[in-house]
């Protein structure tokens, strides 16, 4: 072997034993800038690895092959090692960063006595009632709790001489001309406005607050949480309404109680019904009104009733937790007794008080 060969393996020899050293350096630096030297001095345009590439022409062609190959395997295996120790040292420092910049912002009470608190029944119902509901192929819609009288009443086939127009009735605001601005009584608003701003098919509920002018006492509340439902699309049915009905208060109550609907009469459903549900006595209770959209509502919001149906279905929530726990006094969600609201505490979704 004369000398430029000898010269030449032992360049190569260098080249790969300085990867494994370097490697195992590489598996303990915690510095970048160690890393890009490191990475620099073995793979750089001035590095052992290009000399002992120039160096594989000097070999005979018997070994130049194998010696090739232990060039490129450990190139790789350090380019390997140098990607691992940057990927590691940034997660490091990253950690590093939180914990430095970390603040504690955590409240904590005076009193040894800490107690948590808990999402209220009626936000544990209304979360509930939207994750049934999701799961059914509907979405959660939402609009403003003040309305005009177009959507609270005209666009829903409510007339002017309606008595539910009446001041005794809806909670007036002092805004614009008088009785035209008012506190939504009831969640059909965003019906309107969703057909109004979407195309059908539509498959809605529309979960939230509503405001009359009633006295409070053990079935009413003059603010008082309400969730509405709407579909419409081609070849509905009241039997699509009635199966939608009924798989929700199976969801809700449990399999084992019934619903049925009973003939009855809105502005803005024909036909329309009530619906109820079974108690374990045989007898039953009302849960809420629902039936096929009107097609002057449908006419309203520029929706074809000759090619679009749709059922709409509401009820109380408020009412629904009360008929759910056998509260007597539906005032009780709206106390803020917190002796009340602990019996109800939510298990998972906690926050300290």
């Amino acid at each position: 072997m004369d000398a430029h060969t000898e010269r030449a393996v032992a360049d190569v020899s260098a080249f790969v034993e300085a990867v494994t050293e370097t490697r195992k350096y590489l598996a303990k630096v915690s510095d970048p800038d160690r890393i890009d030297a490191a990475e620099s001095e073995l793979l750089g345009r001035k590095s052992l690895l290009v000399l002992a590439r120039r160096q594989l022409g000097n070999l005979p062609s018997d070994i130049r092959k194998q010696a090739g190959r232990r060039v490129n395997e450990a190139r790789d295996r350090l380019q390997q090692a140098v990607d691992e120790a940057r990927s590691r040292v940034k997660a490091e420092l990253r950690v590093q960063s939180y914990e430095t910049d970390r603040l504690d912002l955590t409240e904590r009470l005076i009193s040894q006595r800490q107690r948590r608190g808990s999402l209220h029944l009626i936000t544990q119902a209304r979360d509930h009632l939207e994750d049934i509901f999701v799961g059914m192929g509907f979405t959660v819609a939402e609009g403003p709790e003040v309305e005009s009288a177009w959507y609270n009443y005209e666009a829903l086939n409510i007339p002017e001489w309606h008595p539910a127009r009446g001041s005794f009735d809806t909670l007036f605001v002092d805004l614009g001309e008088p009785e035209e601005v008012m506190l939504r009584s009831h969640n059909s608003p965003v019906q309107i406005r969703t057909m109004e701003a979407c195309e059908p098919p539509i498959y809605i509920v529309a979960p939230g607050r509503a405001f009359r002018r009633d006295t409070a006492d053990a079935t009413h509340l003059p603010t008082f949480n309400q969730i509405e439902g709407l579909v419409v699309d081609h070849d509905i049915t009241m039997a699509d309404l009635a199966g939608t009905v009924d798989e929700f208060v199976k969801a809700f109550f449990g399999r084992e109680v019934d619903c049925r609907l009973r003939p009855s009469h809105f502005p803005f459903t024909e036909p329309s019904a009530e619906f109820d549900v079974s108690r374990p006595d045989g007898s039953w209770l009302e849960l809420g009104g629902c039936g096929m959209v009107h097609p002057d509502v449908l006419r309203n919001c520029e929706v074809d009733p000759e090619v679009w149906q749709g059922f709409a279905f509401g009820f109380g929530i408020d009412r629904l937790v009360a008929i759910r726990y056998q509260l007597e006094d539906i005032r009780e969600l709206a106390n803020s007794d917190v002796r009340f609201l602990r019996q109800f505490q939510h298990p998972v979704r906690e926050v300290l008080l």
